[in-house]
């Protein structure tokens, strides 16, 4: 497990490079002029409770299935209706979860120890058997879970007792560990599970897990509520708020209404190009807090023009940084040196500057880019990057994407997709076909930066362009198999830097995580966290 960590620590680490003077709890990016934004964990504590919020996701989730959930949208909702073996907290913590304790008694061997008392929401306990069904039904091939290849070392899910369950590995597996505290760590009732077959976590459907608020309803394309669970167990999260309703708003000027007119009591993942008009509006506040995120280019197919690396880095010497963040991220955040943001370095913050000092800062320099796209033979070849309305700062990107191939002799083109279209090219393989980029935003479920790291390995379902390096691959099971921290995070360096040298993604920026609360609500977590973190318990009354 992690080491603690003080907040202030973390939160001089969390997204951002920061002066010395920011070590309060709050920080900023160097150089920024003082005052112009802050970073923070956590909004200001609810003084009282509400009968009912509307909260306001970007986008409906395609899902409510634990096993299939791997995106925000689902994640948002989930985290306050589904729980993990572990937890991760809003200040970036691992704690216990359904899960009081967990032990390592030889590199092969996880042990759980369950929490007593837990009922799902259904009324029933919950116990060593649903653990096992939860867990085991993210190995099944038949599943298709996004999750599978975290269990990719995992020979068998045992019940060794009333209340412990029993991981036993192929090989050691520190990582494993860690995702207990995301998706691959829910435990769903295994009754539940038999019963719903393939109705489970569909529009119309429910699901039956221990969070503190269960599903009430899902109407399709309008809403979906949740009710307080009043038998859950924790009870410093005992829910705030009565009812949390949630609204799905794709154009992002009207979701900015949403939140303006009251309509909607807050929402994560505010659109960038409003940061200015919600942050100067006395109808709420807008909240950055500490993210995994950076935004990226992932290579997808390494058979077409960006094969070739001296491409993939003429393509990176051409990104105009400093203006894409200007107008992608409303001029909040910091040119990416790594596919990993400082905050995913949270496993031993103290280390993260020394780390990212040792990178280079990014290159702009078209003249020198253009030159290697004349020596890789590459002039006039066709990239084809896809885009969607999603969210504002993808189209941003694209653009400024096509722009600067433009102006070196590459020919970027376009394709404009729905945006449950595009959430699929993170999820299934054919909907990448005849892509070559995507933009991601490429984010940590855990404190560890190794998660990331994981997904360029080969064959896994993460590695969205079937990159493939065995001086990488080794490099990785190196690091996965250290259960010293220091250790794991120093070979997770060594990762970062074959990333780098190799650019099967290409960084452009990283900001911190965003939210806006209306004036009559608070306590809501400010960071990434919050996808996993029951958020919503925490939200009630302002005055």
């Amino acid at each position: 497990m992690r080491t603690p960590r003080l907040l202030a620590t973390l939160a001089c680490t969390a997204a951002l490079a920061v002066t010395a003077s920011a070590c309060s709890g709050a920080t900023r990016p160097a150089g920024a002029a003082a005052g112009s934004y802050t970073v923070t964990p956590l909004s200001p504590p609810a003084k009282g409770g509400l009968p009912r919020i509307t909260w306001s996701l970007y986008a409906e989730p395609y899902t409510l299935d634990y096993a299939q959930a791997y995106d925000y949208p689902p994640n948002t909702v989930l985290a306050n209706v589904c729980e993990q073996l572990l937890r991760v907290t809003p200040e970036l913590k691992v704690e216990p979860g359904l899960a009081v304790k967990w032990t390592n008694p030889d590199p092969l061997v996880w042990v759980y120890t369950l929490r007593s008392g837990v009922t799902f929401h259904d009324g029933t306990v919950m116990t060593a058997d649903d653990v096992v069904a939860s867990l085991r039904r993210q190995m099944d091939p038949a599943t298709g879970s996004p999750w599978g290849s975290a269990f990719k070392n995992v020979k068998a899910v045992e019940k060794t007792g009333p209340l412990e369950v029993t991981l036993r590995l192929t090989k050691p597996d520190v990582l494993l560990n860690e995702l207990m505290a995301a998706s691959p760590g829910t435990v769903e009732s295994a009754a539940f599970l038999a019963k719903a077959g393939k109705e489970y976590g569909v529009p119309g459907g429910k699901v039956n897990c221990t969070g503190p608020y269960a599903l009430d309803t899902w109407q399709q394309g309008e809403s979906i509520t949740l009710k307080k669970h009043a038998r859950y167990w924790d009870k410093k999260l005992t829910p705030k708020t009565d009812t949390v309703r949630f609204t799905f708003v794709e154009d992002p000027a009207a979701r900015t209404n949403t939140f303006l007119s009251g309509t909607a009591d807050g929402g994560y993942m505010v659109p960038s190009s409003s940061f200015a008009q919600l942050r100067a509006t006395t109808k709420g506040k807008l909240y950055f807090g500490p993210n995994t995120a950076t935004s990226n280019l992932a290579v997808l197919d390494f058979k077409g023009t960006l094969g070739d690396l001296k491409v993939r880095k003429a393509l990176s010497m051409a990104l105009d940084r400093q203006n894409i963040i200007k107008a992608a991220a409303g001029g909040i955040g910091i040119p990416a040196k790594a596919p990993t943001a400082r905050g995913a370095w949270a496993l031993l913050p103290e280390r993260t500057e020394g780390y990212f000092k040792e990178l280079d800062e990014p290159v702009y320099d078209v003249a020198g880019a253009k030159r290697l796209v004349e020596e890789a033979g590459a002039t006039g070849k066709k990239i084809t990057l896809v885009t969607s309305t999603l969210a504002p700062e993808i189209s941003v990107v694209a653009n400024a994407v096509q722009a600067a191939g433009r102006q070196i002799g590459l020919d970027v083109k376009l394709k404009a997709v729905a945006p449950e279209a595009y959430s699929s090219i993170f999820v299934d393989p054919n909907a990448r076909k005849g892509l070559d980029l995507v933009i991601t935003s490429g984010y940590d479920n855990t404190p560890d930066p190794l998660e990331f790291y994981q997904y360029l390995r080969t064959g896994d379902f993460g590695n969205y362009g079937n990159w493939s390096d065995p001086v990488y691959d080794s490099a990785f099971d190196r690091a996965n198999a250290a259960a010293d921290p220091g250790a794991r995070s120093d070979l997770t360096q060594e990762l970062q830097r074959i990333a780098m040298r190799e650019l099967p993604i290409i960084p452009i920026y990283e900001a911190p995580y965003s939210v806006f609360l209306g004036s009559r609500v608070t306590g809501a977590p400010a960071g990434i966290a919050q996808l996993y973190y029951p958020w919503a318990a925490t939200i009630g009354a302002a005055n």
